[in-house]
C-alpha cells in the first residue's frame, strides 16, 4: 500500500462522534453525504443565480444608475465576510448539517422580504429595503457555502481512511466536481432569473424560488446526520484567526482574484451588452451559458492541472502560472476597448469566454488548495476564514464595478481587473510548498 499523501497524513479517520457518516457506515455513507450536500447546494445556487439576475435586470429596467445597481449588492457581499467567519465557527461547534439548514432558512426569509417590496415606495425606501434583504441573502449564501465546502473535507477524510484512497487526488476531484457543478447551476440560475422575470414578474419569481428552497430544506433535514462535522470550536478570537501561512496567503490571493472578476462582471458586462442592443433574455442567456461553461471547466481542472503525490508541489506552481496568464486577458481587452476595435461587442464576448476558462482553472486550484492546507479538526473554521476573504474580494469588486463603469465605462473596469490580477499573482508567490499547521492559541 502506498503511503498517504503528505498534505493529508495528519488527518485521522472521522469517528462516529463526528457524524461524517453514520457509525460503521463506511465509505459508501461518506460518498452519500457528499452527494446530498452537493445536491442541496445545487438547489441553493440555482435560486441564488436567479436572484442576482432578477435584481440586476429589474432595477436597471426601472432606470437605476450603474453605481446604484452595484450598491444594491454591497450589503449582500459585505455580509458574507462576517457570515463566513461566524459560520465556520458555528459549523464546528454545532455541526455542518445544522448550519446548512440555517443557510437555507435565511435565504427563504430574504426572498420573502424582497417579495414584499412595494412599487409605490420612494426610490430611497426601495433601495434601502432591497439592500437589507440582499444582505440577508448574502448571509444565507455564505453560511451555506462554508457548511458545504467543509462537508467535502470531512467526507473525503473519512472516505480516504476507510477506502484507502489516495487523498490528494480524491480531494481535488471532489472539490473540482463540487465547485464546477455549483457554478453550472448558477449559470442555469441566471437564465432562470431572466425567464422568470419575463413570465412571472419580480414577486412571482421570488415566491417560486422560495418554494423550491423549502423542498431542498426538507431534504437536508431528513437525509443528513444533524451533528455531522461537529468538533471543539476555537475558544477565542485570537485562536479563530490563527491560520497557517498557506491559508493566509491563499486568502489574500482570493481577495484579489474574485475582486478582479466582479469588477467588470457584476455591472460592466451586463450593462455593456444591454446598451449594445441585447434584450434582458439575451443577456441572461449569455451569462448563463458563460457560467455553465465556466463550471464545466472547473470540474475538469484535475485533468488540466497535473497532480502531485504530496498534493502541493505541482498544484502551487500551477496556481502561480494560471494567475499570471489570467492577468493578461483583461489587459488585452482594455487595449481593444481603448482603440475601439472593430466588432468590439464580439471582441468583449470572446475575451470573456477566454477569461472564464482561465479563471475557472484558477478558482478550482484555489478551492482545492484551501482544503489541502486546512486541518481536519477545524476545517470549517479554516474554510470560513478563506471564504470570508472571498466575500471581501466580491465586495471590493462589486463596489468598484459600479464606480469604475460610471467613471470610465468598460475600459476603467477592465484596467481595474488587470491591476487586481497582478496583485493576485504576486501573492501566490508566497504560497508554501508544504503544509504547516497553524500555531493555535491554547483554549
Amino acid at each position: 500500500m502506498n503511503e498517504p499523501p503528505r498534505v493529508l497524513r495528519s488527518l485521522p479517520p472521522e469517528g462516529a462522534g463526528s457524524s461524517v457518516g453514520r457509525p460503521g457506515g463506511g465509505p459508501q455513507h461518506a460518498a452519500r453525504n457528499y452527494a446530498i450536500v452537493t445536491a442541496a447546494y445545487w438547489g441553493f445556487t440555482l435560486t441564488d443565480g436567479a436572484l442576482r439576475m432578477l435584481v440586476l435586470l429589474h432595477f436597471y429596467r426601472l432606470g437605476y444608475s450603474p453605481f446604484t445597481l452595484a450598491f444594491l449588492f454591497l450589503l449582500y457581499e459585505a455580509a458574507g465576510v462576517l457570515a463566513n467567519l461566524v459560520g465556520g465557527w458555528l459549523a464546528t461547534r454545532h455541526g455542518i448539517a445544522r448550519m446548512l439548514a440555517v443557510g437555507l432558512v435565511t435565504q427563504i426569509l430574504g426572498f420573502g422580504l424582497l417579495s414584499a417590496l412595494d412599487p409605490g415606495w420612494t426610490a430611497t425606501m426601495a433601495v434601502a429595503w432591497v439592500v437589507v434583504a440582499q444582505g440577508i441573502c448574502g448571509v444565507a449564501k455564505d453560511l451555506t457555502k462554508t457548511a458545504s465546502k467543509s462537508a467535502i473535507k470531512l467526507t473525503q477524510a473519512q472516505f480516504q481512511a476507510e477506502a484507502n484512497e489516495q487523498g490528494a487526488g480524491q480531494l481535488f476531484k471532489w472539490v473540482a466536481w463540487f465547485t464546477g457543478s455549483k457554478n453550472a447551476m448558477k449559470g442555469i440560475g441566471f437564465f432562470l432569473g431572466g425567464v422568470l422575470l419575463e413570465v412571472l414578474g419580480f414577486r412571482g419569481a421570488l415566491w417560486v424560488m422560495a418554494g423550491l428552497l423549502a423542498l431542498v430544506l426538507a431534504g437536508v433535514l431528513l437525509a443528513l446526520p444533524p451533528m455531522m462535522g461537529r468538533k471543539k470550536a476555537s475558544g477565542s478570537v485570537r485562536e479563530l484567526f490563527a491560520k497557517s501561512p498557506g491559508i493566509n496567503a491563499l486568502a489574500a490571493a482570493r481577495v484579489a482574484l474574485f475582486g478582479a472578476r466582479d469588477v467588470w462582471f457584476v455591472v460592466g458586462v451586463p450593462v455593456f451588452l444591454y446598451s449594445a442592443g441585447w434584450t434582458f433574455t439575451m443577456v441572461g442567456t449569455f451569462l448563463a451559458g458563460w457560467t455553465i461553461a465556466y463550471g464545466l471547466v472547473q470540474a475538469l481542472a484535475p485533468q488540466i492541472v497535473r497532480r502531485s503525490a504530496d498534493g502541493l508541489s505541482r498544484e502551487v506552481p500551477a496556481a502561480r502560472l494560471w494567475s499570471a496568464l489570467l492577468a493578461l486577458i483583461p489587459a488585452a481587452l482594455a487595449v481593444a476597448v481603448w482603440l475601439q476595435a472593430p466588432g468590439l461587442e464580439w471582441v468583449v464576448v470572446g475575451g470573456l469566454g477566454l477569461f472564464g476558462f482561465v479563471f475557472a482553472v484558477n478558482s478550482s486550484v484555489h478551492s482545492y488548495l484551501v482544503l489541502a492546507y486546512a486541518g481536519s479538526e477545524k476545517a470549517a473554521e479554516d474554510v470560513g476564514f478563506y471564504y470570508a476573504a472571498n466575500a471581501l474580494g466580491r465586495f471590493i469588486g462589486t463596489l468598484l464595478s459600479g464606480l469604475l463603469y460610471q467613471w470610465g465605462g468598460l475600459l476603467y473596469a477592465l484596467v481595474g481587473s488587470a491591476a487586481m490580477l497582478l496583485a493576485c499573482w504576486l501573492v501566490t508567490l508566497a504560497l508554501p510548498l508544504e503544509r504547516h499547521d497553524a500555531a493555535r492559541a491554547a483554549p
